[in-house]
């Protein structure tokens, strides 16, 4: 069997190396222009010297984003950005217009070039034109169905990679490609800066009636017709296999850490899993309960199964389950079995959390005893970002994850 490519987002430093330890094969990320989520923190050119290194010296590749569509006035820019990083051993550029197609071709050909979900490629033909130009690897638009990936791989130069998104947000618009952010507040979704229109409250108001607003659906909270719920395909890693995609993409370059680390974690399970039963799978129910903990909206199967597309639209909600929320991340542990954690919420001593950690099962544990970090025994943490010493039962490693139920 083919290997498959786990690839994670890493939308700032700290969520790569997460993302890292929890087991990616592969990151993406941009820096702070020119990429397509220009909320996110994002790469300085040394931050992505610091982190192309800690992923080389783990085995993970790495891959830029230069995704915008560019304008006239930027493709100086452009080239200038490229030429900054050219020597950095990342491993490919993600690119969606042509005219980065062509720079980085020009200034940085050594390294692979990875084209976009954003160019929204749904047929063979323009996968095999792209790859002619120089593209190694296509990141499917999100609107095909397995079959028609499968039609697409079976006519397509086996040497061109197929990449799919498996996990997270969806956006309304074809591939991304929206102008209502733009329109509505000046934030162009096509640049990396939209405002999500599509989570906003509508009315309907008839143009001789002013003033008079109309649900658009009968629903305390709002109206919602725009909102798209929630990617999650754990339950079909053979088809999304069989269909071609060897590349498995988790979206959420701007969610939390602990969404990135327990997406990638249970990916990596069910992936490992799939491989080494040489494509027998066992879908476990653990599975589903911890990738459902981080925040996230109601799922789908979105475009990949036809007969499931009528669940694709969320007209209820366009809110988040909230149950978990993350409570610390562990820096160190000392000599003396106390555990130095970053505070990340509030909790207080006895509190009953789970720990998650790299290629290891959830576990619970009791907040036994808390002292700052001049060694002050403390009954509560509520200032988020300050150090702390935690003693538990169970020895704690770098990278852990403390989270907690949140109270009804």
């Amino acid at each position: 069997m083919k290997e498959i490519e786990l690839l994670a987002p890493a939308g700032d430093l700290e969520k790569l190396k997460i993302a890292v330890v929890y087991g990616a094969d592969a990151v993406y990320l941009g820096g702070p222009e020119f990429s397509l989520r220009s909320g996110a923190s994002n790469f300085s050119v040394e931050e992505l010297k610091e982190g192309t290194a800690f992923a080389k010296e783990r085995g993970v590749k790495v891959y830029v984003a230069i995704n915008s569509f560019i304008h006239e006035e930027e493709v100086p820019l452009l080239k200038e950005y490229i030429d900054s990083i050219r020597r950095i051993p990342f491993d490919a550029y993600i690119v969606s217009d042509i005219a980065a197609l062509l720079l980085v071709k020009e200034e940085n050909s050594e390294k692979d070039i990875h084209l976009s979900t954003q160019a929204n490629t749904t047929d063979h033909k323009t996968a095999r034109c792209f790859n002619e130009l120089g593209v190694k690897r296509v990141v499917l638009a999100r609107e095909l169905s397995l079959s028609e990936i499968r039609s697409l791989r079976d006519n397509t130069p086996k040497e061109l990679e197929i990449e799919g998104f498996v996990h997270g947000a969806m956006c309304i618009s074809y591939s991304g490609r929206c102008l209502l952010s733009k329109a509505m507040t000046g934030r162009d979704a096509n640049r990396g800066d939209c405002a999500h229109p599509c989570r906003y409250k509508y009315n309907l108001v008839e143009e001789k009636r002013p003033g008079e607003y109309y649900p658009v659906m009968e629903d305390q909270r709002g109206t919602y017709v725009l909102n798209s719920k929630d990617l999650n395909m754990l339950s079909y890693i053979p088809e999304l296999y069989e269909a071609g995609i060897t590349s498995f993409k988790i979206e959420g370059r701007m969610k939390s850490i602990f969404y990135v680390a327990s997406t990638v974690s249970v990916y990596r399970k069910a992936i490992d899993s799939f491989l080494k039963d040489k494509g027998s799978y066992h879908l476990k129910e653990e599975w589903l309960n911890e990738i459902s903990k981080a925040s996230h909206r109601q799922y789908t199967t979105g475009f990949y199964i036809p007969e499931n597309e009528k669940e694709r639209e969320d007209i209820n909600t366009s809110g988040y389950s909230r149950d978990y929320t993350i409570i610390g991340i562990v820096k160190e542990e000392n000599s003396e079995g106390k555990v130095l954690i970053e505070q990340r919420n509030k909790f207080v001593k006895g509190d009953e959390i789970e720990i998650m950690g790299p290629f290891r099962d959830v576990f619970h544990e009791t907040v036994l005893d808390m002292e700052d970090i001049e060694g002050n025994r403390i009954q509560d943490a509520p200032h988020p970002q300050q150090l702390l010493y935690l003693t538990t039962r169970l020895p704690l490693k770098p990278y852990d994850i403390l989270i907690k139920r949140k109270e009804k």
